[in-house]
């Protein structure tokens, strides 16, 4: 008597009959994938549009050393210049779809070039920080030249005497005239002594003058 013939499929060249261990097995896997993917494709199409509206904040220099295509760059740009609400979510959308494209190793480059410009960032905010403080502790207390000549040795002490004499006048003089509500007025030399001590703390850091942040701060 002939032999019925077993139901089945084959997976990579290996017959897989129905209801085997092997079927129930393949079936969990499928079933689990399928269940994942759901969410996995929500994280993964939710950090692709992310990443490329990150695009849009990273700097020119970083920006530079991605591998980026040439169609995903003109993208970029384009939503840079773009300032109707409408046309910018449109554009958008289009940058996450061309996103879709870009490979593993250059998202990763991509995550990795907005974390370096984040610290840079962070840095050069505390830098400011500090510099603000020594400035106003130079207006406000004479020992604190001595301190501060302690870590900038090669400080032009006149002129740095000058400077904070020369504030001291010019924040009496607006304490005299200043009215309820209106807001703190400073004068040049208030302003110079920061930009002093913040030179002086970036290249302590190994900065040039003004590399990391050229603001002038109130």
């Amino acid at each position: 008597m002939s032999r019925k013939p077993t139901k089945g499929y084959f997976v990579r060249g290996q017959f897989v009959a129905l209801g085997s261990e092997l079927d129930q097995e393949l079936k969990r896997e499928l079933k689990g994938s399928a269940e994942m993917s759901k969410t996995d494709l929500k994280k993964y199409s939710d950090r692709l549009q992310q990443l490329g509206e990150s695009l849009l904040t990273l700097r020119t220099d970083l920006m530079q050393k991605l591998d980026l295509s040439e169609k995903l760059q003109d993208a970029v740009a384009e939503a840079r210049r773009i300032t109707n609400f409408e046309g910018r979510r449109r554009q958008m959308q289009y940058i996450g779809k061309l996103m879709r494209g870009v490979d593993e190793d250059t998202l990763a480059a991509v995550e990795a070039a907005l974390d370096e410009q984040n610290k840079g960032s962070a840095k050069g905010t505390l830098s400011l920080h500090l510099a603000e403080q020594w400035r106003d502790r130079l207006i406000a207390d004479d020992e604190a030249l001595t301190q501060w000549l302690q870590l900038d040795a090669g400080a032009d002490v006149q002129q740095l005497r000058a400077l904070i004499r020369q504030a001291r006048k010019d924040a009496q003089a607006t304490q005299a005239q200043e009215r309820p509500g209106e807001a703190v007025r400073h004068g040049k030399a208030y302003r110079e002594i920061f930009q002093t001590v913040k030179a002086a703390l970036n290249q302590d850091a190994g900065h040039p003058a003004g590399s990391t942040e050229n603001e002038e701060h109130p």
